[in-house]
């Protein structure tokens, strides 16, 4: 294996490491807060953070280059997935909420053929289905229909792929780290409004101090994840995603002593199985479309 694959393994793994503590440690601190102001304050660390970031790597510099449509877009679209999955996860084991949010790229795929009129062949058709099955397995309606939390998560995964088809859009010369301080800033200033609905509640130092080692493993997370895909080939780095997957399963099992039933465990494996053959169904056109290229 290549050098630049295996340091994008790792930082994707990291990140994935980083996502779920994050996850996990917001997770906790919300039967003590309410849900807009702890995005709040979760939000003005986590900006405070990658504004030092920003300029300590001189990015700063090109803050012109966010000056772009598609940039405030996507910032929104961050934050309708910041407001919706975080409030399911809250009412969720960590594990399903982790896996519902895995079928992100299957939506992406989904926003793809409509928006980009990419063009899907059978194969990457049956494994979209697949996965949606999956997903129907995790969540478990049953005969008085959905779980509303599950199906607000599933709505939040909708909305992360919706920001990353965005993601696509947006001009390469903008740095990464100001993409991200854009979406940060627009969560927290939204997060922000939302307070003024209800009377803030006095914070404790614990759950202040969880929500600024929420806010820590965010940055780090995004920034691990940004160096993963500038790596090598995300082909081979991408299925490493997954491995957040196992991190909540232990880190439910240990905080709350969650276990997915049955029928979950096996949506989670039907999902893991959707995702890495999209993966490798695109690498296989990538590599088509480069022999044809060649000829």
């Amino acid at each position: 294996m290549n050098p630049h694959n295996r340091r994008g393994i790792l930082t994707m793994m990291a990140a994935m490491l980083f996502f779920v503590t994050n996850d996990a440690l917001v997770k906790l601190v919300s039967s003590q807060l309410p849900t807009p102001q702890l995005i709040f304050i979760r939000g003005a660390f986590a900006t405070l953070l990658l504004v030092l970031m920003v300029v300590f790597t001189g990015s700063w510099a090109q803050w012109r280059s966010v000056r772009t449509r598609t940039v405030p877009i996507r910032a929104l679209l961050d934050s309708a997935a910041t407001f919706t999955y975080l409030t399911a996860l809250f009412h969720l084991p960590l594990g399903n909420a982790t896996a519902i949010n895995l079928a992100a790229p299957l939506f992406l795929t989904l926003l793809a053929v409509v928006f980009l009129r990419e063009r899907v062949g059978a194969l990457r058709w049956a494994l979209i289905v697949l996965g949606f099955t999956g997903v129907l397995l995790v969540v478990q309606p049953d005969a008085h229909g959905l779980n509303a939390y599950a199906l607000l998560c599933v709505v939040g995964t909708l909305f992360h792929a919706g920001r990353d088809l965005m993601t696509r859009m947006v001009p390469a010369h903008v740095p990464s780290l100001l993409i991200t301080l854009s979406t940060s800033t627009m969560v927290t200033l939204l997060s922000g409004l939302w307070t003024l609905s209800a009377p803030w509640q006095p914070v404790a130092l614990e759950p202040l101090m969880q929500l600024g080692g929420a806010a820590f493993c965010l940055a780090i997370a995004y920034h691990l994840l940004t160096l993963s895909m500038r790596a090598g080939d995300m082909s081979v780095i991408g299925p490493f995603r997954y491995s957040g997957l196992l991190v909540a399963l232990v880190l439910g099992y240990v905080l709350w002593g969650e276990v997915p039933n049955l029928l979950a465990w096996g949506g989670i494996a039907l999902l893991v199985m959707a995702g890495l053959g999209l993966l490798h169904s695109q690498r296989t056109s990538r590599r088509a479309a480069l022999d044809a290229a060649t000829d």
